[in-house]
């Protein structure tokens, strides 16, 4: 039936306006149109109505408004909120209300915004782009900026405690070099868990290597141990080195 409609307009407007000149574009719509009203206004062969006529008993009753906002293509991925309540899209975090840590959570991304969901209900929204790496609302976050006894700052202190004094220093620069202690939740899990491969005596070597170049994050100690920069260094201790100093560190007291 395309193909018919397609060889209809041919004959019944471009044949007849195939010896005529336009000189503007304005002037070949105008001609166009006239001749396709009087196409639509033509009663069919078969059925003794106009196209016109089809239209107004049979499709225009069947039309809906168009949407009030014009469409705005979205992105959809899953994603899993972690310890520090934060879901990681492009390497931006982003907050959720805190009770939904560990839960799987949808997202809905568009050219400007984050909508996250959790079992069809929405449960926050971000701006997509915006200053900084987190972006954190503050009723998300749990009273007094502390998730649940399972991970809480004094937990990565005790563990970190026990492989060393040099990765208890990471550590708490870690905790203590955030805006708030949780945005640290991340990389303490990280640097942790990077004895699980390489043991408890090279993270701890690491670590000093990493205080001694004053990098103690993350990417410069995984680097680190990737490469066996530590191995090569002598045996000290971390109390050997100055302390680490930041305008934003809030000292052991915060957290009692």
């Amino acid at each position: 039936k395309v193909e018919v409609a397609v060889q209809v307009v041919e004959r019944w407007i471009l044949a007849r306006l195939r010896h005529h000149t336009f000189f503007c574009l304005s002037d070949l719509n105008t001609a166009i149109r006239q001749l396709l009203q009087e196409m639509n206004a033509r009663p069919l062969q078969r059925q003794k109505v106009s196209r016109w006529d089809l239209f107004e008993t049979l499709d225009r009753p069947a039309l809906h408004p168009l949407p009030s906002t014009p469409y705005e293509y979205a992105q959809w991925k899953k994603a899993k909120v972690s310890i520090d309540y934060h879901i990681e899209f492009n390497r931006r975090l982003y907050s959720v209300p805190h009770a939904l840590v560990g839960e799987v959570v949808e997202l809905r991304i568009t050219a400007t915004l984050i909508t996250v969901l959790h079992r069809g209900k929405q449960v926050a929204l971000h701006q997509r782009h915006g200053s900084g790496r987190f972006s954190t609302q503050p009723h998300h976050m749990p009273e007094s900026h502390r998730r649940h006894q399972e991970w809480s700052p004094g937990r990565f202190l005790n563990w970190a405690k026990q492989i060393g004094a040099a990765t208890l220093t990471v550590v708490r620069h870690q905790l203590e070099n955030r805006l708030h202690p949780e945005h640290g939740y991340r990389a303490c899990l990280g640097i942790l868990h990077q004895s699980r491969h390489y043991g408890n005596e090279r993270l701890e070597r690491a670590c000093v290597q990493a205080v001694k170049i004053g990098s103690p994050t993350y990417k410069s100690i995984a680097s680190i141990l990737k490469n066996g920069l530590e191995k090569d260094l002598p045996h000290e201790s971390i109390s050997e080195h100055e302390p680490l100093v930041h305008d934003n560190l809030r000292g052991p007291g915060y957290y009692r």
